[in-house]
């Protein structure tokens, strides 16, 4: 989690007057008044390595970093939260000071909010995402929603559980997290129209793949990386669901959000074939040598259906490499 509020623009003079010329069409009074609050977006770092990562991530009311570049003068600015998909103010206002602030007290999905004088802005580009934590799950259980058991709940040494869950509405599945990428591409397969649902989501397997789709991308002379397509066969897997998966690995990534199975017409001929799989292997080969610090596993998987042609990508912090079950 990151941030950091800057005034990197206070409003000059004549950055003033050239704004005022702008807008002859209305009264001087109006301009001023929609000018209380600054315009203010997230920071390039807040995108993450491949600068299209939009989501954010907390626990419920932890102190975060959210990073925002604010374009005037951030004089007695406050923030508070919008849940996505309403207009009303979900906290009260802070003070926006310092590099830190904090996050909403329940789960779901929110926008930054900026208010000054009475007035607000929202900040677009980047959502925060409150998760529910695991340690609300008992018996297998999530708020009504099975997610079975973590081997590390079971055997010690193993890889612990993942901090916390997404709480997904049927209204949020449509939201992006990425550029190529929305949150319904990581529902958990099973338990289908089971609301809320739950899942558990990396922020560095989204970085990765935004990084792989732009890897193939620049092979095409980067202008066709807009009309790439990325298809998710698998994203999260409970390991309830995980247990009746075939071939998946007792402790698969994919329980901790940390792997999904994705198909790209790499080649750009219409079809998915072994040579498009082949392809997505290098430019995650490609990716893991230029950022060491997402390197994971990587399973390829070809067959004469060109619905069976994918690619396990995962951020497991150790080099993996696979060739069809497993």
């Amino acid at each position: 989690m990151w941030i950091t509020v800057g005034a990197i623009a206070f409003v000059g003079a004549f950055q003033f007057l050239q704004a005022a010329s702008d807008a002859t069409d209305r009264p001087l009074g109006t301009y001023l008044a929609r000018s209380v609050v600054p315009l203010a977006e997230p920071s390039v770092s807040a995108f993450g390595a491949s600068g299209e990562v939009k989501l954010a991530f907390a626990m419920p009311a932890q102190e975060i970093s959210y990073p925002l570049d604010v374009h005037g003068d951030p004089t007695a600015l406050q923030y508070a939260w919008i849940r996505v998909g309403d207009t009303t103010l979900t906290t009260a206002a802070q003070p926006l000071t310092g590099d830190k602030v904090s996050a909403p007290p329940t789960a779901g999905f929110y926008r930054l909010a900026l208010l000054k004088s009475g007035q607000r802005r929202s900040v677009e580009g980047l959502t925060l995402a409150v998760l529910v934590p695991f340690g609300e799950k008992e018996r297998g259980m999530l708020r009504g929603y099975r997610i079975g058991t973590y081997l590390a709940e079971r055997v010690r040494g193993k890889t612990p559980p993942p901090e916390g869950f997404l709480e997904i509405s049927p209204a949020d599945v449509d939201l992006p997290i990425t550029k190529h990428l929305k949150v319904g591409d990581f529902l958990n397969h099973d338990q289908r129209g089971v609301w809320p649902s739950y899942a558990a989501v990396n922020p560095k397997l989204l970085d990765k793949l935004e990084l792989v789709i732009q890897e193939i991308a620049r092979w095409h002379g980067d202008k066709a990386v807009a009309a790439i397509d990325i298809d998710v066969h698998s994203g999260f897997r409970a390991p309830a669901h995980n247990r009746t998966v075939r071939r998946a690995a007792s402790d698969s990534q994919h329980q901790y959000g940390d792997a999904a199975d994705v198909a790209i017409d790499a080649n750009g001929d219409g079809k998915i074939t072994a040579i498009d799989i082949r392809m997505i292997g290098l430019a995650v080969e490609i990716v893991e040598l230029k950022h060491p610090d997402l390197i994971g596993g990587l399973g390829i998987y070809t067959s004469g259906h060109s619905s069976s042609n994918y690619v396990h990508i995962d951020v497991r912090g150790r080099r993996a490499r696979w060739r069809g079950g497993g």
